[in-house]
């Protein structure tokens, strides 16, 4: 039993070792088109899934892209080590805008992001997009600083249809209020909406499954259906 048990142990670490250098080595190919791409196939063979492969991304400038990720968008710029998890779609609609990925950013499984009409998409250095949220930038831009946090769910609409009595809702042309933009080192909770013409502030936290339609000042932690100012953090100290 002692002799089995060491074994054991041993093939585990030859196992481990071999993983390692795999994964290290198809990681130095890996990138968004082409090869890249089969390269990022390879290492997802041993890698281990959703959250836990965001240290590939750290082991190449071009970062880590899933293999089941779509991507199809002729004007997406990415910074350093992004993440792209699990079906992750990034889709350009006609006339789309760019999306604009900064340094380090995570955006995690099933998440969606469209520009069209001339919007646009930027997410700063070290955003995280957690999974299954909805980022439609259309007809004006959506814009999110550096740090924050966006939980399961949320949604960003910039815009919305018009609903004059003459024509079905499908054939009504679109508009907007205005873009949206989020501060850094905010925190959206699950399931928070965000419509157009507004901005939420630097550092504040809107509290799960809210609506935001109007601007959210610095600081300030927010909740409700449309979302209200309850409380500044600096209250809290």
């Amino acid at each position: 039993m002692i002799t089995q048990s060491y074994d054991s142990k041993n093939h585990n670490r030859v196992y481990q070792s071999l993983t390692k250098r795999w994964v290290k080595f198809w990681m130095h190919h890996a990138g968004m088109k082409g090869f890249g791409r089969i390269a990022s196939l390879f290492v997802s063979w041993f890698a281990p899934p959703h959250k836990a492969r965001v240290y590939l991304a750290y082991m190449n400038p071009r970062g880590f892209i899933e293999p089941s990720a779509t991507i199809y968008h002729s004007k997406l710029r990415l910074g350093a080590n992004v993440f792209i998890g699990d079906h992750v779609i990034i889709f350009e609609k006609k006339n789309g805008g760019p999306v604009e990925l900064g340094d380090r950013v995570n955006i995690f499984r099933h998440t969606i992001i469209e520009t069209a009409h001339g919007g646009s998409l930027t997410l700063e250095a070290e955003v995280s997009i957690h999974p299954r949220c909805q980022l439609n930038a259309h007809k004006a831009p959506i814009r999110i600083g550096r740090g924050t946090m966006i939980a399961p769910n949320c949604a960003f609409y910039p815009y919305d249809h018009g609903v004059a009595p003459d024509k079905p809702i499908r054939q009504q042309p679109i508009q907007s209020k205005g873009g949206i933009t989020i501060g850094s080192e905010a925190w959206l909770g699950v399931g928070v909406i965000v419509l157009g013409g507004v901005r939420i502030g630097d550092g504040a936290v809107i509290g799960a499954g809210s609506v935001v339609t109007q601007d959210i000042p610095d600081g300030a932690i927010a909740l409700g259906t449309p979302a209200r100012v309850v409380k500044m953090r600096s209250d809290l100290v």
